[in-house]
């Protein structure tokens, strides 16, 4: 039987079963334990166990439950920001954690997510992703949900038909033909302001101060995204004369720059300061060095999940670009730019030689 709707390029949700499609977090999962314990040291292992003994951050590390992996990722951060290099490096990683927390924050919006609680309420994935299970948390919850929901909203629609689809109600989750519209159009305010008040302000706070404090509000940037969202869409909705309308952001090119603009300003700044990091003596400390590879291997796997999570929704030549684009993405640029460095260091030395 023919898939409905009809398409050119066959999309793996589609195709495949949703517990075939599990195949790729598990493996994504499995590939991310792997490359953390190959990437691990000792000396972050003896950070969590001075945490654990009340020896660090004592005020922090005796709060029960949480005192501990809170005062271990606060003594992690203040570590890998311990050298200009890493304040670069660290720089381009949190870039593509701004993108990744304006990609979920719009995927929040859309009508059609609003059924999958995981997806509609992204605060509480992200905060166990930055206090407790790190990259594992979106390969085995957050990827798996957006298969889940994309796999029920296919099947919905090819089992009811094309005629029940086309006569639903136009903002219907499931066949509403606005159903991938923002559910009002206040979001393309609310959202890039939410992003850059709750996430990039503590994390240029962060960046230049490298307290225990600073650290500390950074690591809850989740729940101040969501306030800030949530207080800016309520006051530009009582500023509106008119009723609530939902928007398809794709449609309008200027709001599609608005809602990214954050991310894509904080990508060309955090490379500039990449570029010019790897001409600088390397100053950083052993344990610097540790918690940075902890990072990079995290952010490579951070990008190729959401690769696969995107490519696994969509088919054709748009997956090659997403396959594109995570090469070109900030923790891929950072190898190929310390690998050309190198090079060119090393050409200059034996002409001099």
């Amino acid at each position: 039987m023919a898939s409905w709707p009809p398409t050119r390029w066959p999309v793996p949700i589609h195709v495949f079963s949703y517990r075939v499609l599990l195949v790729i977090p598990v493996l994504l999962a499995i590939a991310t334990f792997a490359a953390l314990f190959i990437h691990s040291d000792v000396n972050i292992a003896l950070l969590y166990s001075q945490c654990d003994s009340r020896a660090r951050l004592p005020a922090i590390s005796k709060v029960p439950v949480f005192g501990t992996p809170v005062c271990f990722a606060i003594s992690f951060f203040q570590n890998a920001l311990d050298s200009a290099r890493t304040f670069a490096s660290m720089s381009a990683v949190l870039s593509f954690i701004a993108g990744l927390m304006t990609v979920t924050t719009v995927e929040a919006a859309r009508i059609c997510n609003a059924p999958n609680v995981l997806i509609a309420n992204p605060t509480g994935p992200w905060l166990v992703f930055n206090l407790i299970g790190g990259a594992v948390v979106w390969e085995l919850v957050m990827v798996p949900a957006f298969f889940h929901r994309s796999r029920s909203i296919y099947l919905a629609r090819k089992k009811a038909g094309k005629q029940v689809v086309e006569s639903a109600e136009s903002k219907d989750p499931d066949f509403g033909k606005h159903a991938r519209h923002l559910n009002v159009d206040a979001e393309i305010v609310a959202i890039p302001v939410s992003v850059a008040w709750g996430f990039v302000l503590p994390s240029i706070l962060m960046l230049i101060y490298n307290s225990p404090a600073t650290i500390a509000v950074w690591l809850f940037f989740p729940v101040w995204v969501s306030l800030v969202r949530q207080a800016v869409r309520w006051g530009v909705l009582r500023l509106q004369k008119r009723q609530r309308r939902s928007f398809h952001l794709e449609s309008h090119t200027v709001s599609l720059l608005l809602v990214y603009l954050v991310p894509m300003v904080c990508s060309v700044v955090s490379h500039v300061f990449l570029i010019w990091s790897l001409f600088q003596r390397d100053d950083r400390k052993e344990m610097t060095r540790a918690t940075v590879k902890f990072i990079g291997s995290t952010s490579r796997s951070s990008g190729l999940r959401c690769c696969t999570g995107c490519s696994s929704r969509v088919g054709g030549r748009l997956r090659w670009w997403l396959l594109l684009r995570l090469f070109l993405s900030a923790p891929a640029q950072e190898s190929v730019l310390r690998g050309s460095t190198v090079t060119v260091r090393f050409v200059s030395i034996s002409r001099t030689g």
